[in-house]
């Protein structure tokens, strides 16, 4: 049976839920107008607590949008076992079926964006768009920078901000600027070592590109063409191997270009929600930077 939505003055809702008999720590927008839009469920990236999501239950107001932490990050406990994508992917289906959300639009960023070509494959008759930010198909990715690659690998990017602001650039690409890039930093919270690990371990040999062709529905691709961890070439592959996809280019953009480059990104993610689901994909529409 589904729960009850909370109202529209609970933005966010922030429960713990338990499906599967495993808990997680759930955020919940309800839209403030019912306009019959689909709901938006959105995958973080690795070891990232779900109030990195906020700034998107901000800007976008006339859907619901859930999101949540998944084992060992941010408040939701983690497994007793390594877990794969698909499992991962089965507990969020519960959890869309806990709040009564049949079908959805999928969001995913970095490591959040291949959990959404999985939940994507998996579930494909529940999923009407699907978008995919600053992420690759997998194990078959370019890989970044070793320099951004070493200083991810660095517990202090989560617990020291002095940290943070002398390697922002290095690490993620982005330039730190008042109002994002680096003050971000204030709604980290470490990973349970274990919770973090776990997520290393989930993806360890899966690749997306067996079953790719079958994501028929509307995609966009969003990348930045300052991004030192997934460069921009994993992009192109993204796009060229999707059926029915469009891609952006974030100018300046790095890593972190949801946070850093809204003002950029948030009107071409609207925008593509907001199409008819009938409306042609014009698949050549690359935007260079």
């Amino acid at each position: 049976m589904a729960r009850a939505k909370p109202n529209d003055a609970d933005r966010p809702q922030i429960t713990m839920e338990t499906v599967g008999g495993q808990s997680f720590r759930t955020a919940f927008w309800p839209a403030e107008k019912n306009l019959g839009k689909r709901p938006l469920l959105f995958f973080n990236g690795i070891g990232a607590n779900l109030e990195l999501a906020f700034g998107l239950g901000d800007l976008i107001r006339d859907r619901d949008i859930i999101t949540f932490d998944v084992p060992g990050v941010g408040e939701s406990p983690p497994t007793t076992l390594p877990y794969r994508p698909w499992m991962l992917c089965r507990w969020a289906r519960q959890l869309l079926d806990l709040y009564g959300l049949d079908d959805v639009d999928v969001m995913g960023v970095s490591w959040g964006g291949a959990l959404a070509q999985q939940f994507a494959f998996q579930y494909r008759n529940r999923v009407g768009k699907l978008i995919l930010a600053a992420t690759t198909a997998g194990m078959t990715m370019v890989p970044g920078k070793i320099a951004s690659i070493s200083k991810m690998r660095d517990p202090r990017r989560y617990t020291d901000p002095n940290f943070m602001r002398d390697n922002f650039a290095t690490l993620y690409g982005d330039e730190v600027t008042e109002g994002g890039g680096v003050t971000h930093v204030s709604s980290l919270r470490p990973p349970h070592p274990k919770g973090y690990a776990y997520q290393l371990l989930a993806f360890l040999g899966w690749s997306s590109l067996p079953f790719i062709r079958f994501l028929r529905m509307p995609t966009l691709v969003l990348a930045g063409d300052k991004d030192q961890i997934v460069p921009i070439a994993n992009a192109h592959i993204l796009n060229f191997a999707l059926p029915n996809s469009r891609m952006h280019v974030i100018e300046d953009g790095g890593h972190l270009f949801l946070v850093t480059k809204a003002e950029d990104c948030m009107p071409q993610i609207i925008d593509f929600l907001d199409q008819p689901d009938d409306a042609d994909v014009d698949i050549t529409a690359t935007e260079a930077a």
